[in-house]
């Protein structure tokens, strides 16, 4: 139910190397993201997600390459979250 009060934060990251180079929105994400408002971010990029956490907060990099079908990619942050000590919820960083 979209109205309950956020209580916890989840991240989830795609796979590496699986299934080929990704794309920027396929249409399954897309369908999964406009059917579940909590979903903060979505994207189908091969990468991996970098945590950093302190006392006070854990932020959330979602790191991602252009391809993985040969050597050589640049790697980038394709979104940044953190949630703060004491507020549930991510927020964009």
């Amino acid at each position: 139910d979209p109205k309950t009060p956020v209580v916890a934060t989840e991240f989830v990251g795609t796979s590496i190397t699986s299934t080929g180079d990704g794309s920027e929105m396929s249409p399954i994400m897309q369908a999964m993201a406009s059917e579940n408002e909590c979903v903060r971010f979505c994207n189908d990029q091969r990468g991996y997600v970098r945590l950093e956490l302190t006392p006070k907060t854990l932020r959330a990099d979602f790191r991602v390459v252009e391809y993985v079908s040969r050597p050589g990619s640049p790697i980038k942050t394709r979104a940044s979250f953190v949630v703060e000590d004491g507020r549930p919820g991510a927020q964009q960083a």
